[in-house]
């Protein structure tokens, strides 16, 4: 089964890619303009020979290069690419495939923040609160907390000391963590104010460990995973912005 899902998620990776790539050529090339409106989500299905869901992420990735706008009900329209300043690209092929990596985390997770409780030595205990502070480090010095949260979530799990729960995460490297979104630079203290709602989140986790609290680490660990899929899919929304006819 995980092969299958490995396999399909890839597949449908690649055709995005593809077509990203496509149509950012074209813009870049100026097939299509600064201020020209890019043919309908159904007029590049057709064109392209692939899903809606496809043409959806291929335009998510050129909206994070800055590449295109979408405006409700008017439809995606090129920006000038030439004056706008490139904000940080992320991995567009997995925008999908993150959100299936996180709800396979979340029951693993949840097991793996009990068994902790139970079973961490205390070199294990500082490990994850060492990991924790270079979250806020990354915090406090306006960086991504990315690869410092798949750090935090990789001591947890070696303190279950059951090696499995470290392959798995592993298996998917920091991809594991979902994505954020990248802001303006005027809206920055948003960003920051979210990377703050998670260090308290993984602090409630941490806490339970420590204090050997299985229940209360299970819980808290719940929260934090079920919370990052709502927001995960809360982004993917505001990300498409597509109308009917766009």
């Amino acid at each position: 089964m995980t092969g299958r899902m490995t396999s399909r998620a890839k597949g449908a990776g690649s055709l995005v890619a593809q077509v990203s790539e496509r149509l950012r050529k074209d813009i870049l090339d100026g097939v299509y303009a600064p201020g020209a409106r890019l043919p309908s989500e159904l007029e590049l299905t057709e064109a392209h020979g692939v899903s809606r869901t496809v043409i959806r992420e291929a335009v998510t990735g050129l909206r994070y290069d800055g590449l295109v706008e979408v405006r409700q009900g008017a439809g995606i329209f090129v920006l000038d690419h030439q004056s706008r300043a490139t904000p940080p690209k992320l991995d567009r092929a997995r925008l999908s495939s993150d959100l299936e990596v996180l709800e396979i985390r979340t029951p693993l997770e949840i097991e793996a923040a009990g068994l902790a409780a139970l079973r961490r030595s205390p070199a294990q205990e500082e490990a994850i609160f060492d990991c924790h502070a270079k979250v806020l480090e990354c915090i406090e010095a306006d960086q991504s907390i990315r690869l410092a949260d798949f750090a935090l979530h990789k001591a947890i799990a070696a303190a279950t000391n059951n090696p499995l729960f470290t392959q798995f995460l592993d298996m998917h490297g920091a991809a594991a963590i979902p994505q954020s979104k990248t802001v303006a630079d005027n809206r920055t203290a948003e960003q920051t104010a979210y990377r703050r709602l998670i260090h308290r989140e993984h602090q409630a986790v941490v806490v339970a460990i420590s204090d050997g609290d299985e229940k209360a680490a299970r819980s808290a660990m719940q929260e934090h995973l079920r919370g990052s899929q709502l927001r995960y899919r809360d982004l993917l929304r505001d990300l498409r912005g597509l109308g009917s006819d766009a």
